[in-house]
Formats: C-alpha cells, structure tokens, sequence
C-alpha cells in the first residue's frame, strides 16, 4: 500500500496530450490504478502548480519529454474501490493539450514503458478505458 491509496478527499491529476508526426505520447502503467495498461501520461497536481505546470513537470518527469501545456480539453474520474469497498483510489484527473517540444520517450517514474503511438498501433495495446473513450470520442484517433 502506498501513500496515494485510501485518500480522504479525491486528488487532482492532469495528463497530457501530446502529437508528433500524426502519433500520440502514450505510456504503459507502472503502478495502480490502472498498472499495466496504456494511457495518456501524467500525474499528480502538487500544490501551488497550475494545471500546465503540474502538467509540463508530469511528463518530463515519466517520459523525459518537454512539451508546452496548453488549455485543458477532457476530465474524468478515475474511483477504485478495494474487495471490501472502500474507496482506494479517488482521482479527478484534467488532460491538456499539448505541444511538443523536444526529447525521446524515455519511461521513468510511475511508468513501464513510454512511446509515440501511431493509430493503426492501438490495437495491438491494452488501453485504460478512459484513454479509448478519449481518443475515440474527443479525438477520433482511435477506431
């Protein structure tokens, strides 16, 4: 168990969505929620960051990618209760948009792998259903 398991009151996230050449910045899961699958990388908001800031230091931090966060553009819940229903996870997490800027995926942190994803690519990885929802529904990167 970790310190981010069993939260009084939901913590805030953000993640980012970043394009280089038609393929998007995706990482597999290092830890839960959500370990072992891909999605849009990112993390906690510290406090006194913004969400751009918390958003620019997340993805250096996990992939070893400087990009400029821009405005925010999805928001979702992620709620994961444990066998005996009590409430592990509660996050609030807010994806941006944003520019790359430089850098290699280079996985780090909270994450296993890193990479720039083509469309034809995501059926071959397992997504976390918000990152589907996302991609097919916002984006229309995705099926």
């Amino acid at each position: 168990m970790s310190k981010r398991d069993y939260p009084s009151s939901p913590r805030i996230a953000v993640g980012a969505v970043v394009f280089k050449e038609n393929r998007i910045l995706l990482i597999e899961r290092k830890n839960p929620p959500g370990k072992g699958l891909w999605a849009i990388p990112g993390g906690r908001v510290r406090l006194e960051e913004t969400l751009q800031m918390a958003a620019e230091r997340e993805i250096m931090e996990e992939t070893g990618i400087v990009i400029r966060a821009k405005d925010p553009v999805y928001a979702f819940d992620v709620i994961e209760p444990d066998a005996r229903g009590r409430i592990r996870f509660h996050y609030v997490i807010v994806d941006l948009l944003a520019d790359y800027i430089s850098g290699q995926p280079n996985p780090a942190s909270d994450a296993c792998d890193a990479r720039w994803i083509a469309h034809h690519e995501l059926d071959e990885l397992t997504l976390s259903t918000n990152t589907r929802k996302f991609l097919k529904e916002k984006i229309q990167f995705a099926y």
